[in-house]
This record gives C-alpha cells, sequence and structure tokens, in this order.
C-alpha cells in the first residue's frame, strides 16, 4: 500500500508507524489521519505483526492539526481527524471514538516520542500502551493558548496518567513539559538518548513479540483498559473467566513445554472475534 504522509515498515514481528511530515514537525492533517488509520488497522490484522510502534519522522513527534487545518476548521466547526468507523463494532463505546480506538488495537502499541508532541499529537500518545520518550522529546497540550478545550478524552486519560492536579497544570498552563519531568510525573514510561529511541522501543518490542504469548497480550490489554471502567468484582469475575479459557489454550500448553524443555517459546498466535477492547472474545 502506498502512503503519502506516513510510512508503514515491518521488522520482524513489530510494525512501525512513523507519522511523515517532517518539515511539518508531522503536523496532522486529514491525508495524515486516514492514512494512519489504514496503517493500524493493517497491522492490526496482520498475524505476522505482533506488536506496533508509532514515531514521528524528523525532528517532531506530531506538532498538533495543521495550522491551515485548524483555520479551516472555524469556517466549519468540525474536527477532520474525525469521522472514523470503529476498528471493531463490539468494542466498548469508549472505545470508538477518535484517538481513543487505539485500545482496541489487539496487539501492544508503543509511542516512541522522539521530539515534541503537541495538541492532538498529545493526545494521539496518551492512548498507546507505552510511551518512550526521547531526552529530547517535550509534551504541550497546546488547547488553552488556541482557544480550544481538551479533546478526544485528553482530560479523562491524562488524569488518570499523571493525577488530577497535574493534568489540571498542564491544561490550562499549556507549559512545556520536557522528557525528565514527563518520566517522573508518569507520563512517559522511559527516557532515552534520541539516536537509541528506536532502538530501545524495537528491542522492547521485539521482546514481547518472541517472548511473550500473543493470545495474553491481547487479552490482558483489554483486562487493563477495561479496569479504568469497572469496579474490583467485575474485574475478578472477567479474570477468573478468563483464566479457565487461558488453561484450555494452546499458548499455556507451549508456555509449559517451553520452560520445561529450556528452548524459545514458540506461540502459535490469535485472532479471536473481537479485539482488545471487546466483550465477546
Amino acid at each position: 500500500m502506498d502512503y503519502t504522509q506516513i510510512r508503514y515498515e515491518l521488522q520482524g514481528r513489530v510494525a512501525t508507524v512513523t507519522l511523515n511530515r517532517p518539515e511539518r514537525l508531522n503536523a496532522w492533517t486529514p491525508v495524515m489521519a486516514r492514512e494512519f488509520r489504514q496503517a493500524m488497522e493493517r497491522a492490526n490484522d496482520d498475524p505476522q505483526v505482533r506488536a506496533v510502534i508509532i514515531t514521528g519522522a524528523g525532528r517532531g513527534f506530531c506538532a498538533g492539526v495543521d495550522m491551515g487545518a485548524l483555520e479551516g476548521m472555524t469556517e466549519t466547526g468540525k474536527t477532520e481527524s474525525a469521522g472514523f468507523e470503529p476498528l471493531d463494532e463490539h468494542a466498548r463505546a469508549d472505545f470508538q471514538h477518535p484517538m481513543t480506538w487505539l485500545p482496541s488495537i489487539g496487539k501492544p502499541v508503543i509511542a516512541a516520542v522522539n521530539g515534541a508532541a503537541a495538541g492532538l499529537g498529545f493526545a494521539l500518545l496518551l492512548f498507546c500502551d507505552l510511551r518512550f520518550a526521547s531526552s529530547e522529546a517535550a509534551f504541550v497540550t497546546s488547547f488553552s493558548r488556541r482557544g480550544l478545550v481538551a479533546e478526544h478524552g485528553t482530560s479523562w486519560m491524562l488524569t488518570r496518567l499523571v493525577g488530577h492536579s497535574r493534568a489540571i497544570d498542564l491544561m490550562f498552563s499549556s507549559r512545556k513539559v520536557g522528557a525528565e519531568e514527563a518520566y517522573r510525573i508518569g507520563l512517559a514510561d522511559r527516557v532515552v538518548n534520541r539516536d537509541r529511541l528506536l532502538e530501545e522501543a524495537q528491542a522492547y518490542a521485539q521482546d514481547l513479540a518472541e517472548s511473550v504469548s500473543p493470545r495474553s497480550l491481547q487479552i490482558m490489554k483489554r483486562q487493563l483498559w477495561d479496569a479504568l471502567f469497572v469496579d474490583l468484582a467485575t474485574s475478578i469475575e472477567e479474570a477468573d473467566r478468563e483464566m479457565k479459557l487461558s488453561l484450555q489454550s494452546a499458548d499455556f500448553k507451549e508456555g509449559v513445554a517451553h520452560f520445561l524443555e529450556k528452548r524459545p517459546p514458540r506461540f502459535a498466535g490469535y485472532r479471536p472475534s473481537g479485539l482488545a477492547g471487546s466483550r465477546t472474545s
């Protein structure tokens, strides 16, 4: 498939989706939105792929919506990043909106934040499963300085990552947060030198792809995102149900066998009827 504003690369079992408008710090456009969605759906549907990395070309991760597109929105009042159908119609409604559909991807999604992440780019990384940051990364909500509000569930997710008062600080002030502060407050999970960012993210993703049951990852991802919405009793009931199914799975048999035989695992992979946010798998 040909793309004009992203790149899609497969290395081993890891797909890397690169936002590719470096001259504009990968500012978001309707074309990029469509291509990004297509690439993520491609990675999700490919049984060869077991983890996905999202990053940006050049100096930026994503500088938010392209200012030309923002100017056009004053005429229509519409957000051009919206309008997608959910990846999985069985996913909970929370995971069927622009940006919030990322948790419905049935594989680990890692943001490799190489530079500035602002506005919609900030929202994008919040709904990834993990965030690796370059030492030169910068995080900016931007909304208050553009006369906008917290979009795409940003206020909900940011509060859960960094806490209520820190989220208020970042939203109200739109101040720039460096990589070390992002790590300290829980916005970034790792900080590495810029020239090693993709290497570190790839190594982590490849380890997941080669050493961990994809069935376990898919179900645990759903459990962890669902845990944001349900009480403890419901979470335990779901875990009990899934544990019984796990004990009957090929990946459980392989997990025991490779441990006893002291060899690398050969997990078969997993594609149930629903995705990570599905209640039908």
